[in-house]
């Protein structure tokens, strides 16, 4: 029989949540991540957008703070079920990102760090 664990005041409860996306096209997910940056910073050129977003982290930094996560527009997936099965991907996002699964997991009483 399973423990159950009843609330307490002060229970600490964390939910963790883990969105893969598999890069399929390198350049339209710099040149999506580029735009992003854009729409953040109008007075910007396009080279100094480039110079910003120059590899994978300022990439995905800059798609979160713009969108709120990766693939943003892309459907929810049901948690703890991934995505597409392996080998098949989405080909043709315009932020050449294919969703690949989500999962949530709780945590009770974590340390903060």
């Amino acid at each position: 029989m399973d423990e159950q664990t009843l609330p307490r005041a002060g229970m600490t409860i964390s939910v963790r949540t883990r969105r893969d996306v598999v890069i399929v096209d390198p350049e339209r997910f710099m040149a999506a991540a580029r735009a992003a940056f854009r729409d953040l910073h109008p007075d910007l050129s396009e080279e100094t957008a480039a110079k910003s977003v120059a590899d994978v982290y300022d990439a995905v930094n800059i798609l979160l703070d713009r969108l709120g996560r990766l693939a943003a527009d892309a459907p929810e997936m049901p948690l703890g079920r991934g995505g597409s099965p392996p080998g098949q991907r989405v080909l043709d996002r315009p932020d050449g990102l294919s969703p690949a699964g989500e999962l949530q997991q709780i945590v009770l009483n974590d340390p903060m760090p």
